[in-house]
């Protein structure tokens, strides 16, 4: 198994499917990871593919294949410089695996411990406070400055808007595993 970092690419919004077909006509190792969901339209129900990363698509190749790539119709740039900004081979190996599984990876708003956020629905809407676990649903902490004391709330992450993101992002692999 090769264990090279996988560099990405930021493509342009919904030209993910397309860079990677031009990858593939430029025989450029790629990877683009898709889920599938069920989408409701007016007259019908369909079941669309979308990467799960909107605007990047997975590159592993040598410097001299460089150029071909960020070549590429639709290929805004390379992030990073040489193994700066790559993702792991393991990383990516569980992506594909828990795609492949049929696990229901969805994409999700970047929020970790930390993360100072606003909630946006229900009675505690204009809320602010700072997330603390990561669960079925986010435990954020809220304070009242004015007795000093804090209390935590339960809410659904899409009811959270982000305001400051904390300054240490952690690798997939050093995430808690939640069952």
């Amino acid at each position: 198994m090769d264990t090279t970092p996988w560099h990405v690419l930021h493509v342009l919004s919904n030209h993910e499917k397309r860079v990677a077909q031009h990858l593939i006509v430029r025989s450029v190792e790629h990877y683009l990871p898709i889920y599938t969901e069920r989408v409701r339209w007016t007259d019908r129900t369909v079941v669309a593919e979308r990467p799960l990363f909107s605007g990047y698509v997975f590159v592993r190749s040598s410097l001299q294949t460089r150029f071909l790539i960020i070549s590429t119709p639709g290929v805004l740039h390379l992030l990073g410089d040489g193994d700066k900004d790559t993702v792991s081979s393991e990383e990516l190996d569980k992506i594909r695996e828990g795609l492949s599984r049929g696990m229901p990876l969805r994409p999700h708003p970047e929020i970790a411990v930390g993360t100072r956020v606003r909630v946006r629905n229900g009675i505690f809407a204009g809320a602010v406070g700072v997330v603390t676990d990561l669960r079925h649903q986010c435990k954020v902490i809220i304070s009242l400055a004015a007795i000093q004391q804090s209390f935590s709330l339960e809410v659904e992450i899409d009811d959270l808007e982000i305001l400051a993101k904390p300054a240490f992002r952690p690798a997939l692999s050093q995430l808690p595993a939640y069952a």
